[in-house]
């Protein structure tokens, strides 16, 4: 039997305060509280949500799930589970697993158990090349046709840097409205680099990472898109002349989208000073004035949307010193935070733009916005109940031994930041009920069984 859930004074996009019943996978009933017509016979469960905002369920275009091949960093089922405690309803599983996902049946079966552990839609992201080899294409047409019906491509954690190639994927895309997504990362330029080169390189004598790396390949790519007509996506932009590049690209007509992490728009190169490798990632953190400069692009609408690249690494491989670690952090439970400290409490976005940049664009890009499993839609009756519950007003302390996700490198930890995720649903069934997942019992057993990789 269904469950039917009775959201009581919730606020839609934090408007007026409403009651919100879901059933039967949809949206019912939205009507002012106190007048829902609740079905008979039902079982209700009411949210005291009196302040809570109503979200569309997150999308996350960029999430590490690292299975096949890195289950002691992360798997299908506890990065999923780690993504219903952040709010998503859907991720994208990036390619570079082992094997690579670059066969229809790596992304079936990354499709497969994304189903199995019922937490959140996984969509897989075909590899571009052979084994992220950039020597020759992979099969996109077979991952396209396959059922996981792969529309997201990228070699990300190595940049497409071949521009035959690059035009090969983009005009192979278009025969089924699929996106490339770059890494803009020129290696020749980046051989070496531990971090963004800069002021705070040069005085603690790490090898710098120069903007230019990236904002070369997004400049030469805009132009390889608009000359073949092709969808581009840029992965993880993150310096101030980045921003500017996919601004001109767009008032050209050039058809390009853009994300940005959670942790671009808050950390700066300043936290290497510490040579805590939590802070390593890729791209490396920038200046306060990059970070200024992608808070302005989110604002102004030239990035669309926030894409968390959830990195979750085991602790041997971040708990070194910083040239040996590996680059990169987690982010699926704390990044509707970061956003809201960052563009929501200091008037740069609304929450109907949060869930424009979190949920309706990411999942138009993903092309996953239409169908039986449509995600990224309005919040309106008859549309599927994929929402996130938040408390905008709650504070907590990130610890990242407590989070869902079985690995513990957060940069936030032991900061406080604002909101907190009350509730999540999937097509109408509860994946977080008061804070806390509430998935398949099995899975949960089997993920404390394995203790995880903190």
């Amino acid at each position: 039997m269904t469950t039917t859930y009775v959201l009581r004074g919730a606020r839609p996009l934090g408007g007026d305060a409403a009651d919100v019943v879901l059933a039967d996978g949809v949206i019912s009933q939205i009507a002012a509280p106190g007048t829902v017509d609740v079905p008979g016979g039902a079982e209700v469960v009411e949210i005291a949500a009196e302040g809570h905002v109503l979200l569309p369920g997150l999308v996350d275009l960029h999430t590490h799930l690292r299975e096949p091949g890195r289950e002691d960093a992360e798997t299908v089922a506890s990065g999923t589970r780690a993504a219903a405690a952040g709010g998503f309803t859907a991720v994208h599983a990036m390619a570079n697993t082992s094997p690579v996902a670059d066969t229809a049946g790596v992304v079936e079966q990354v499709w497969r158990l994304g189903q199995e552990a019922g937490w959140v839609d996984v969509h897989p992201v075909g590899a571009v090349t052979v084994g992220l080899g950039g020597e020759r294409l992979a099969e996109l047409g077979a991952m396209a046709d396959s059922a996981a019906r792969v529309r997201v491509f990228s070699d990300d954690g190595k940049c497409v840097h071949d521009p035959i190639l690059m035009r090969r994927a983009l005009e192979y895309v278009k025969a089924f409205d699929g996106v490339v997504a770059q890494h803009a990362q020129e290696p020749r330029l980046t051989e070496g680099a531990q971090m963004n080169e800069g002021v705070v390189s040069a005085e603690i004598g790490l090898a710098g990472w120069p903007a230019v790396a990236e904002e070369a390949i997004i400049a030469r790519d805009v132009l390889l898109a608009e000359h073949v007509g092709s969808r581009l996506h840029v992965c993880h932009l993150s310096t101030a002349g980045s921003v500017e590049i996919v601004r001109w690209a767009k008032g050209r007509g050039i058809d390009v989208t853009a994300e940005v992490t959670p942790h671009h728009l808050i950390l700066t190169d300043e936290l290497a000073r510490t040579y805590d490798p939590t802070y390593k990632v890729n791209p490396p953190l920038r200046t306060a004035a990059d970070v200024e400069a992608v808070r302005e692009g989110l604002a102004d609408g030239t990035i669309d949307i926030v894409a968390t690249d959830h990195a979750p690494h085991t602790r041997e491989d971040k708990d070194c010193e910083w040239g040996a670690a590996a680059f990169g952090m987690t982010g699926l439970e704390t990044a509707l935070s970061v956003v809201q400290q960052t563009m929501v409490d200091t008037g740069r976005l609304t929450w109907a733009d949060v869930a424009r940049v979190l949920s309706a664009n990411p999942a138009r890009i993903g092309r996953i916005d239409a169908g039986p499993a449509a995600q990224g839609r309005p919040v309106a009756v008859g549309e599927p109940a994929n929402l996130t519950l938040v408390d905008p007003a709650a504070t907590r302390a990130v610890d990242g031994a407590a989070q869902a996700t079985a690995s513990g490198n957060t940069p936030f930890a032991g900061r406080d930041l604002p909101g907190r995720v009350v509730a999540t649903f999937l097509r109408g069934r509860a994946t977080v009920l008061d804070g806390a997942p509430v998935g398949p019992a099995a899975d949960t057993r089997r993920l404390a069984a394995r203790g995880g990789a903190r």
